[in-house]
């Protein structure tokens, strides 16, 4: 995402909490899925799923799940003391190595303009075309919704666009007749079980990633270019994903002192 020329981050005042973080709120749902199958995570920039996301990732890797990352840019309007040619490269070369953090060996990059992600057909195309191409059980997104849960918060236009359209193309990647052309490149239709998006202020389940949240805080960690470009912003210290799952771990029954959670908004079934 690209938020006043900043990718991936909500612009937020210190110590104020997304809707799904907030203590007080209602309980979130225990996500039970032992199983996520193979996950396929598609997102608009790189770090999207370094903010959260990768301690569930870590989880369902260690257990043996094949886990894949789609990214619809390379990040390259994000840092805004670089050039965006000089900037993709970087910022791919550290979502690569924040992947193998948590696991994941595979990270593709659809080559959409980073901050100009322009949702309709054509991307909805694309991304039918990665989840017939990767076959997955889970879908892992990112917060299409248009805010953070909070007032006067803003969502990035991009990450908008790439979660509605990976929402829709999950019900186009298992049917035939749409996108035809699909079938002449060899990408028979597909269909996924669930999608469980991120940073949803309409969050409904949560699940317990305490023995992630290490590899997470590294994973995110190893954006350094990003983050050294942030500046003296709240999310610039990637150690504040603890505070986020502990607070998230208040609205998680059961969830015992110190634990940290990942809450998910779920479309689908477990």
């Amino acid at each position: 995402m690209v938020e006043h020329g900043r990718d991936c981050v909500p612009v937020v005042p210190p110590l104020v909490l997304p809707a799904w973080q907030t203590p007080g709120m209602s309980d979130l749902e225990r996500l039970e899925l032992p199983d996520p199958g193979r996950v396929l995570a598609i997102v608009a920039h790189p770090d999207d799923l370094e903010y959260g996301a990768a301690a569930a990732v870590a989880l369902w890797t260690d257990a043996g799940h094949e886990v894949v990352y789609t990214l619809v840019t390379s990040g390259e309007a994000g840092i805004d003391g670089i050039a965006p040619a000089e900037c993709a490269p970087l910022r791919e070369q550290e979502e690569i190595d924040g992947a193998a953090i948590v696991g994941v060996s595979e990270v593709e990059f659809l080559g959409h303009r980073d901050g100009m992600i322009e949702y309709g057909l054509p991307l909805r195309r694309d991304l039918a075309a990665a989840i017939r191409r990767h076959k997955p059980d889970t879908l892992l997104l990112f917060n299409h919704r248009e805010g953070w849960g909070y007032p006067g918060s803003l969502n990035s236009p991009d990450h908008r666009a790439t979660g509605q359209a990976a929402l829709e193309a999950m019900g186009d990647a298992g049917n035939r007749w749409i996108f035809p052309e699909l079938l002449e490149q060899g990408l028979e239709p597909h269909s996924a079980a669930r999608a469980l998006v991120t940073g949803s202020p309409q969050a409904t389940h949560a699940m317990d990633v305490s023995g992630g949240i290490d590899r997470a805080v590294r994973s995110l960690a190893a954006h350094k270019a990003y983050l050294d470009g942030l500046g003296d912003h709240p999310m610039a210290d990637p150690e504040f994903l603890r505070m986020n799952a502990e607070q998230t771990a208040l609205r998680l029954p059961g969830a015992p002192p110190g634990a940290g959670a990942l809450a998910f908004e779920l479309f689908g079934t477990v």
